[in-house]
């Protein structure tokens, strides 16, 4: 089976097919040892050396060398370990007949055959990194290696032996390959080896670590597989150790059981109630069972089943003829009549492939049983504090004829029979696995029920403790939090949560940037991404050198460590530290990988919170930049605004204000259907139309209808596999502060909220009008007279709909909050978001307030006159009084030949009668107003053309002008500023 010439290792899978089930493996792998492997990062030609050297002399390597020796190597040197160091420890106390020898004793003999006449070294170790076993090929092997190659008792730890097979398997927990240069010591460089650990299979825990070992010169890849093999060799022979221990408790519970039967009826066991037993009973049942076995108390408890029947499991302490110790559990049925004699087996066998550490005794069909009067699902657990008195001596106590002998001598008949049997430490693995399971499937309900990076990561951690970890850090990039993919993810973490049992320990704070070293197993998980187990922390050299004096603080309340990157979607989001401190025992594997198991799906959920916090974030930015930035200079109005983004996504809601001829105001505010990006693009374009179509003086009504066309042409155009239909409402006012009338028409948009000077507060009934978008249905305006001082409220429904509020009750809280008058618009603005708005807005809001005010009249003038071109010299002359009047001289010029080349327009190409206006307000607005409808338009004037010059030289002398139709002719106006043209 290995041939040694040349330096050639055969390795032969046949022997193992025993062992492992049976699948297509290549017989045989061969690799000369004269041919050298290819150079890189893991083999052992002269590149690892030169990268060792390099880094004993504190340059960098991290491209050369794989994660897992670099990392080891620098745990080493932190340790203060030396390449030169000669000498290891040696126990002499170590266990030579442990459970660990017993299994491998056979499987390293095999090997030992395996390998004859080859230069293999086999060792198997425990925990600690001791080793207990040796086999070699070459039996000269065994006088020309020298003593802590050979002997065992040897301790391999990687803190005393640096980077070698053994100590870093324990470390990593998983399949290694050192080769090589790759060993920390100068001892090993010459050898190669490749480590396994071995676990027990009931507990998951590492009981030792197979290891073989030859010269580097005979590397083959096959020894993987064998390696593989012969430790799942070893773990079976585990497994069977415990097969056997519980196969003598129940062999033992049976026997004595047949003693005590003799002559009695057959009892009723929980087996026999599953027919009618509702799956959950049934659960319950055998969960309290593996409880009660893990305690290894005698103790009873009361199971109250779905239906209002009670059961109770009765545990019972228990030692075989072996001296095996356990625990049988048996179910007590209050009321049952027995019927059936017992016929106990007298040989019990687990059947290949049955759980070793639940042994079940099936029995006959149920009998009738009488319901207790219970609560549903109650469960009470009390000590028995009494002891039964024995009718047939046992280890069970009291079996009486057909019923359980009770201090009591009265109470009724019960059926007993035994559900479970076991050893406690055993019955604690069986109870924390499930209680793994228990906390997997609670970490799916509550991490990740908000899209808040933050929160999802604050679950997390609320998920972990107390039922993993005592406390528990997590530490993300800046960058995710902002919902950003962070370049450098060791260069930017800050410590986001901080959780435990208790807040006084000296954990980094929330917010503080937190800096790992190159060891640490935080920087380590990191790098290799797995999670790193520190059963001892006050060993973990890494973790101790990274801040000293902030260590050994800690380690005064924790002591055991799990540190686990946060990763998902090839995107790594940070990293979770899981610190236990209460509980004695160290974390162990299945600990591990309940907490990667935790992180993996807290991450997801994180990242899942972070690409909402991108999109919304950009979304937010789109809403936010289309909406208006810095509202206009005017006087009609005092007007304060705010926008609040949804919780869960940002939606189409916008206002405007703008100022229109004639010192009018406009004022709007809208909503567009949906959210997310497509609802701020559709609410810009809104937008945006809106003002066009506002500043050609269109009234109210006309602008909803264009707005309304538009959404339904928006609407066609969009593809057929689009989001939906593009759907909007609105509300339109305008305000003539000339007049203090205000015009408003609105698209299926919440009316406004009126607050007059009194403190009055109303909802003025304007007509509804379809929603933009449906098209073919008319809009009608409405006109109210607002009183100088009065305050207009324009709203989305996100203030006052609400699915938990009624919203006639918002209205009567949203009228109360406007009974201010006295309150400026920043003032009312504040008010109602604090007393009106959601506490967790599921809409965006947009909120407008504008307090009006009035022109004074005495900056108003106004002429009427007939359409009589010897009348034009009156208006100026007339004008140009009230211009001296207001102390606007110097825009006289501009403002009398603006006024008479409108006026002379009106009077060739309009209607009379024809009335002259003039405004003073921030500028001077010349009006000319007739019946005419016709509008006039600037053109070219050729050189030859006796007129059309009139216009342009209005468009030359004013900052803008333009026409406005009125019910019955229409307004054409100028505005000049007050210094002249």
């Amino acid at each position: 089976m290995t041939d040694m010439r040349n330096n050639r290792i055969l390795v032969d899978t046949k022997l193992f097919s025993t062992w492992l089930p049976k699948a297509p493996v290549r017989r045989s792998v061969v690799l000369s040892g004269g041919k050298p492997m290819p150079p890189g990062r893991a083999t052992g030609g002269t590149e690892p050396a030169r990268s060792r050297e390099r880094f004993l002399q504190g340059e960098p390597v991290d491209a050369d060398v794989r994660t897992s020796i670099l990392s080891s190597w620098r745990r080493s040197r932190s340790l203060g370990l030396s390449p030169d160091q000669a000498d290891l420890p040696f126990r002499e106390d170590f266990d030579r007949d442990g459970r660990i020898v017993r299994a491998a004793v056979p499987v390293l003999d095999q090997l030992q055959a395996m390998f004859a006449g080859s230069k293999m070294n086999i060792s198997v170790a425990d925990a600690n990194g001791t080793v207990l076993l040796r086999r070699f090929g070459e039996a000269s092997l065994a006088r020309s290696l020298p003593a802590f190659q050979r002997v065992p008792g040897f301790v391999f730890a990687e803190r005393v032996a640096g980077t070698n097979g053994i100590g870093l398997a324990l470390a990593e927990r998983q399949l290694i390959r050192v080769h090589g240069a790759e060993h920390f010591a100068e001892r090993s460089q010459r050898s190669a080896c490749r480590a396994l650990p071995v676990r027990d299979p009931l507990s998951g825990r590492i009981e030792g670590v197979l290891c073989f070992g030859y010269p580097s010169s005979a590397e083959d890849p096959a020894l993987a597989i064998t390696l593989r093999k012969a430790a799942r060799a070893i773990e079976r022979r585990l497994l069977g150790q415990s097969s056997a221990r519980e196969r003598a408790l129940l062999r033992a519970y049976l026997d004595t059981r047949a003693e005590a039967s003799v002559g009695l009826h057959r009892t009723i066991g929980v087996d026999e109630l599953a027919p009618v037993l509702h799956p959950h009973d049934r659960a319950v049942l055998t969960e309290r069972a593996a409880e009660l076995i893990s305690s290894g108390q005698r103790a009873a408890v009361d199971v109250y089943l779905f239906d209002g029947r009670r059961v109770t499991l009765v545990s019972r302490p228990m030692t075989s003829g072996s001296g095996v110790e356990g625990v049988a559990i048996e179910a007590v049925l209050p009321g049952s009549s027995a019927r059936v004699p017992l016929a106990a087996p007298s040989q019990v066998d687990v059947p290949p492939g049955f759980p070793s550490d639940l042994a079940m005794v099936t029995t006959a069909p149920p009998p009738r049983l009488a319901p207790a009067v219970a609560a549903p699902g109650r469960l009470s657990i009390t000590a028995l504090s009494r002891r039964l008195p024995d009718v047939a001596r046992g280890l069970f106590g009291t079996v009486g004829r057909g019923r359980v002998v009770d201090d009591q001598p009265d109470s009724p008949p019960q059926a007993r029979e035994l559900v479970m049997v076991g050893e406690p430490r055993v019955g604690t693995y069986a109870v924390a696995a499930r209680r793994r399971l228990e906390l997997l499937s609670e970490a799916s309900a509550r991490i990740g029920t908000t899209l808040d990076v933050r929160r999802t990561a604050q679950e997390l951690a609320e998920t972990a403790v107390p039922r993993l970890a005592d406390f528990v850090t997590i530490d993300l990039p800046e960058a995710v939090l902002r919902g950003e993919e962070s370049a450098d993810p060791r260069s930017d973490l800050h410590r986001t949560v901080v959780h435990g049992i208790r807040d006084d320990l000296p954990f980094s704070p929330v917010g503080e940037q937190v800096d790992f070293g190159l060891t640490t197993p935080q920087m380590r998980c990191l790098t290799s991404g797995q999670a790193v187990l520190e059963p001892d922390l006050k060993a973990a050299a890494g973790w101790l050198a990274q801040d000293p004096e902030h260590t050994e603080r800690l380690l005064t309340h924790v002591h055991s460590l799990i540190a686990v990157p946060l990763a998902a979607r090839g995107v790594v989001l940070g990293i979770a530290s899981f610190y236990r401190a209460q509980d004695p025992a160290p974390f162990g594997d299945d600990d591990r990988s309940l907490g990667l198991e935790l992180a993996n799906r807290a991450a997801l959920s994180i990242d899942n919170a972070r690409r909402y916090t991108r999109e919304r974030t950009m979304v937010l930015t789109l809403q936010r930049s289309l909406l208006p930035h810095d509202l206009p200079d005017q006087d009609a109005v005092e007007v304060a605004h705010r926008y609040l983004p949804a919780e869960s996504d940002v939606g189409g809601d916008w206002y405007d204000v703008f100022p229109l001829s004639g010192t009018r105001i406009g004022l709007f505010v809208g909503d567009v259907v949906g959210h997310g990006m497509l609802s701020a693009a559709t609410m810009g374009q809104l937008r945006t139309a809106a003002r066009s179509f506002a500043e050609l003086d269109f009234p109210p009504d006309e602008v909803l209808t264009h707005l309304d066309n538009l959404v339904g042409r928006l609407d066609r155009e969009e593809p057929a596999a689009g989001t939906g239909v593009i759907g909007a409402t609105c509300l339109y006012a305008i305000y003539d502060p000339t007049s203090q009338q205000c015009t408003m028409a609105r698209a299926g948009h919440p009316p406004p909220a009126l607050v007059r000077p009194d403190g009055t507060v109303s909802f003025p009934d304007l007509p509804a009008g379809p929603p933009l978008g449906l098209g073919g249905l008319p809009f009608e305006a409405a006109e109210i007279h607002l009183p100088e001082g009065s305050q207009l409220l324009l709203y989305t429904d996100g203030l006052i709909e609400d699915r938990h509020r009624d919203v006639d009750m918002v209205l009567d809280k949203l009228r109360g909050a406007l009974a201010h008058p006295e309150h400026t618009p920043e003032q009312t603005c504040q008010t109602v978001l604090d007393t009106v708005a959601p506490a967790h807005p599921g809409d965006d809001i947009a909120l407008l307030v504008a307090r009006t005010h009035a022109l004074d009249p005495h900056r108003i003038a106004t002429w009427d006159l007939p359409a009589d071109p010897s009348r034009v010299s009156e208006v100026r002359a007339a004008a140009l009084r009230q211009l001296a009047d207001w102390g606007l001289d110097e825009t006289a010029f501009a403002a009398e030949l603006m006024l008479s080349e409108l006026v002379t327009n009106a009077i060739r190409h309009g209607a009379g009668p024809i009335r002259v206006r003039l405004l003073h307000g921030r500028t001077l607005i010349c009006e000319v107003s007739d019946t005419s409808n016709t509008a006039p338009h600037l053109r070219r004037a050729a050189s030859t053309d006796e007129g059309g010059r009139g216009l342009f030289l209005v468009a030359q002398l004013a900052q803008s002008w333009g026409t406005r139709y009125l019910p019955e002719g229409k307004v054409i106006w100028a505005e000049c500023g007050l210094d002249g043209a």
